[in-house]
């Protein structure tokens, strides 16, 4: 259990306040909670006499660095009570040192903030200092806090003396950017990185504080607290501090959610549930309610992503349920929640409030965006999952809605959409701007049942092959498009329905939307057609050439063109064209070059036949 600062008589009234995060701050290693790797590591240093030079804390803020170095500071220096002790790592807290050190007067143990001393000029005068003995203690110890902010200069005067230091120097820095220190510091120090401390330890670290205080905090309080603090042990004695004097007397959970902005719990999942069932009016109703309560609109967007990823733990790993110091509430309801919904819906909506969360916080009105990030989130829930609309695509019928559609959403209005319109799987950067998957369904073309009954012209055949698509879109007039078709896309795989295409860098941008469009509009099914980096055919242009000089090959083995060729030096084949082989299955008379029509056609250099 942390102890009380031995300074700090509790029972005294004539002793000013002081604050719960300085009052149990811990002084020994064995009152560190959270950190066991780093206790464990420097009690065996100190056992085996193994002391370094140099020590590096880091961790976020309020997990123990300054606490920690100064515990060492006091384990390097302490005489024990007899004054006959040496380094040790059960400081006695009662000699002189220990207690000089706890009221930060040790005139040997030197304490600085980096922060408001980064200067080479600084660095250089507690250098001077360096090789000095100390005054009274058996180590002369720098705390420096916050070293990252200390300027390149300051860094490389350090090198050498942090490398080298006397024998009754010892240097502790502490850091929350661990990043920003050069690694040639690094290298010289032993490293310790501070854990967060666990939401459960923390709570239970709170309680046996508020048994000390002889306040009276309810359990589910304390896990809230422990939970806003977010690992920082100093937080959550700060945030208990401010609880215990904004109730007054007894702590309960309602208290700490006011204090903190925060939504019931149970709320919070009547929330996420109303928004994923596409019931808009009551999540804005829900909505209103919190805000009106005093509750942060960011803050209950965090709940809703909170209560997402508990949604995908439960499903992904359904014994995380029942670990111990799960409300039951959040059991049950989590459990019916997951099980209700699928893992596509739940990654949805993580993707989506996550995205909303940052817009909330920096929206002009914070509640109106955190209520159209619900209004985007009800209708999204109501789309078809990539699957359902892949079947839609493949059976050529709309999918059946799948939850009650919100109330605003009537037939015909922009929220209503059809399943099996196409979908174009290329880059999002080439919808138009504003443009999202509602939209695009809402504006594809009527399935294929509605187009049948229209007085347009009949619609071509399905056609089989690329080399069917061009030709149909020449015919069509779509000259641009054939062209692109020849020379432009190269095919990875042709499905009556699916098209997967390999793009040149010369291709245009809209290339897939308009190939989509044609489609969806001249044959009687609807097309998905998407860009791929796999392995792809030739284009048509280079087929036909390599088809073209295979032909040409084969006919010059033939024996009448080769004897053709030998008659009229010079002379070559530039062309094969069908002629009567297909009808009599024997290559057509090959005559002068006057006839051009033959099926070896060939010209020679000038000599006139």
């Amino acid at each position: 259990m942390t102890e009380p600062d031995s300074t700090i008589d509790p029972g005294q009234p004539s002793e000013p306040y002081r604050v719960l995060a300085r009052k149990y701050r811990p002084t020994d290693f064995d009152a560190l909670i959270g950190q066991d790797a780093l206790v464990q590591t420097l009690s065996n240093a100190f056992q085996s006499g193994r002391l370094a030079q140099g020590y590096m804390l880091s961790g976020v803020r309020g997990v123990g660095k300054t606490t920690t170095a100064r515990i060492i500071a006091r384990a390097l220096n302490c005489i024990g009570p007899d004054g006959t002790g040496g380094p040790t790592a059960t400081p006695c807290g009662v000699c002189e040192h220990c207690l000089a050190i706890a009221e930060d007067r040790h005139v040997d143990v030197l304490e600085m903030d980096a922060a408001s001393r980064a200067g080479v000029g600084e660095m250089r005068e507690l250098i001077d200092g360096v090789r000095y003995r100390p005054a009274s203690a058996r180590y002369k110890v720098y705390i420096i806090d916050e070293v990252h902010m200390l300027s390149t200069q300051a860094f490389n005067a350090l090198l050498k003396t942090l490398e080298e230091p006397p024998a009754h120097v010892r240097f502790v820095f502490a850091t929350t950017e661990i990043r920003k220190v050069p690694i040639t510091i690094l290298s010289r120090c032993q490293r310790f990185d501070l854990r967060r401390v666990n939401a459960e330890v923390l709570a239970k670290h709170l309680g046996k504080i508020v048994e000390r205080e002889g306040a009276d905090v309810s359990t589910t309080a304390l896990q809230l607290i422990a939970r806003a603090a977010d690992g920082s042990v100093r937080d959550g004695l700060s945030l208990l501090d401010q609880a215990l004097s904004h109730a007054g007397g007894a702590v309960e959970e309602a208290a700490i959610r006011d204090m903190l902005g925060l939504a019931d719990r149970t709320v919070t999942f009547d929330l996420l549930d109303a928004v994923l069932r596409g019931d808009i009016a009551s999540a804005l109703t829900v909505m209103a309610a919190q805000y009106a309560a005093g509750a942060d609109p960011a803050q209950v967007l965090t709940d809703m992503l909170e209560l997402t990823h508990w949604l995908t733990r439960i499903k992904v790993a359904p014994e995380s349920a029942d670990a111990p110091g799960v409300p039951e509430a959040e059991r049950v309801r989590g459990r019916e929640m997951a099980n209700a919904l699928s893992m596509a819906e739940v990654t949805r909506a993580w993707q989506m409030l996550l995205k909303g969360l940052s817009e909330t916080r920096g929206a002009p009105t914070p509640v109106q965006a955190a209520e159209m990030v619900l209004v985007r989130l009800a209708y999204a829930a109501q789309l078809p999952t990539p699957a359902e609309a892949l079947k839609s695509l493949e059976t050529g019928n709309a999918s059946p809605p799948r939850a009650a559609r919100p109330a605003e959403a009537a037939p015909g209005a922009p929220g209503a959409s059809s399943s099996g319109s196409a979908i174009a799987s290329r880059s999002m950067d080439t919808m138009p701007s504003g443009a999202g998957p509602q939209s695009a369904l809402a504006e594809a073309p009527a399935p294929p049942e509605e187009r049948a009954q229209d007085p347009e012209p009949a619609v071509k055949p399905t056609p089989a092959n690329l080399q069917e698509v061009a030709d149909m879109a020449l015919e069509l007039g779509e000259a641009v498009l054939h062209a692109e078709l020849l020379t432009d896309v190269r095919l990875v795989r042709f499905e009556p329905g699916q098209i997967d295409l390999h793009i040149n860098n010369r291709a245009p941008e809209n290339i897939v939307p308009r190939l989509i469009r044609f489609l969806n509009e001249n044959t009687p099914r609807s097309w998905l057609v998407s860009i791929s980096s796999d392995s792809a055919a030739p284009t048509l242009v280079e087929q036909r050439k390599a088809a073209s000089a295979a032909k040409r090959a084969e006919v010059e083995q033939h024996p009448l063109v080769r004897e053709v060729l030998r008659t009229f030096p010079g002379a070559t084949i530039e062309d094969v064209r069908p002629g009567d082989t297909a009808k009599t299955g024997q290559p057509a008379p090959v005559t002068g070059p006057e006839n051009g029509h033959e099926t070896g056609r060939e010209t020679s250099d000038g000599n006139g036949d």
